[in-house]
């Protein structure tokens, strides 16, 4: 199992799709529960894997070194905004299987929503990391009304600074309003889908296989090998635990009844599953259902419910194009990504 472990509710930034810190409503700003408590949770596992998450976890880096070094995991995965990446220890950057940092794309279009001057300090950050680390480096971005897809992607790959691209788009948790034309959006970020696709299957013809994200994930689902549902396993394999103890199923909503599943002393007293239309829906066994949070709170009604989905559609049948192009240049080994979870939900 994968577990996504709070260490503050309070952030350093205020991206604009995001707001910053988590309301104190939500969850304490601080870990209220021990270490001990933690550990006992988790020696019910066999094998598992911790993902620190916040807020900005890298505000807590001591707390974060006395985790590591009290409890076992198969992966320590890292989600961060990449501020203070330079604050922490070589020795345990490379205890690391994954570290995810969050950036846009090209300057002008991070910068309008992340802070001035994030870019940079971020790059910077990551570059000195390059030098030594060798585990799996993923810029994560958000997809939003600025984004041009294709451009801010391969301006990612074309740093030559990270092994993996990962997106998701900023719908349904931001509100609808605050949208020019997400109809219009959507038809342009599709257009935009399409050419990238094209341009990574000419360049994996020509020995290039870059690891952008939700075409490799929707690749190995096409291939069999079937993707969580949802894709990123919430209340499956994969639950989170807040600042006070308790285990939700999706990090992002810890609000909701339906998401609070248990806690540290009791553990997970129940289960949360995807709901219709997913379910009866061709692109299931591929798409898993897109997002749990995404399937259970139709905040954008059921346009914006169909909108978001045509994206997950024509993703699905624009890498069905090329698939079998590229199955005849790499091995089953060389295209299965991701080889564990890792906090990537594959599915934009």
């Amino acid at each position: 199992m994968l577990y996504l472990i709070f260490l503050t509710g309070r952030c350093n930034l205020k991206c604009k799709y995001c707001g910053g810190s988590i309301p104190r409503e939500m969850m304490p700003s601080e870990v209220t529960y021990s270490i001990k408590e933690l550990k006992d949770f988790l020696s019910t596992d066999k094998n598992p894997s911790i993902a620190f998450y916040g807020g900005e976890p890298l505000l807590r880096i001591k707390l974060m070194e006395k985790i590591m070094d009290k409890i076992d995991a198969e992966h320590f995965i890292l989600q961060t905004n990449g501020i203070f990446l330079n604050k922490v220890k070589k020795e345990y950057i490379n205890r690391f299987s994954t570290i995810l940092v969050s950036i846009d794309g090209r300057r002008e279009i991070n910068d309008f929503y992340r802070g001035k001057g994030t870019y940079d300090k971020v790059l910077e950050n990551v570059k000195k990391l390059n030098r030594f680390y060798e585990g799996e480096l993923i810029a994560r971005m958000v997809a939003t009304e600025k984004t041009n897809i294709y451009r801010e992607v391969k301006h990612l790959l074309s740093l030559e600074l990270f092994t993996h691209i990962h997106w998701q788009i900023n719908a349904v948790w931001y509100p609808l309003e605050e949208w020019k034309n997400f109809r219009k959006w959507v038809e342009n970020y599709n257009q935009g889908i399409s050419k990238l696709i094209n341009w990574w299957a000419t360049k994996a013809k020509k020995g290039n296989l870059f690891g952008i994200v939700p075409f490799l994930g929707v690749l190995k689902a096409l291939l069999g090998y079937k993707n969580n549902a949802p894709p990123c396993g919430a209340g499956k394999d994969c639950f989170s635990i807040t600042t006070d103890g308790r285990i939700l199923a999706c990090p992002i909503c810890a609000d909701l009844e339906w998401n609070n599943l248990g806690n540290l002393k009791d553990g997970i007293i129940k289960k949360v599953e995807i709901l219709e239309p997913c379910r009866s829906c061709k692109y299931f066994e591929i798409c898993g259902g897109r997002c749990l949070f995404f399937n259970r709170e139709r905040l954008w009604g059921e346009e914006g419910f169909n909108l978001v989905c045509f994206t997950v559609r024509h993703l699905i049948e624009e890498i069905k194009k090329i698939k079998d192009d590229i199955i005849k240049l790499y091995s089953k080994k060389e295209v299965i990504y991701p080889k564990f979870n890792n906090t990537t939900e594959i599915i934009p």
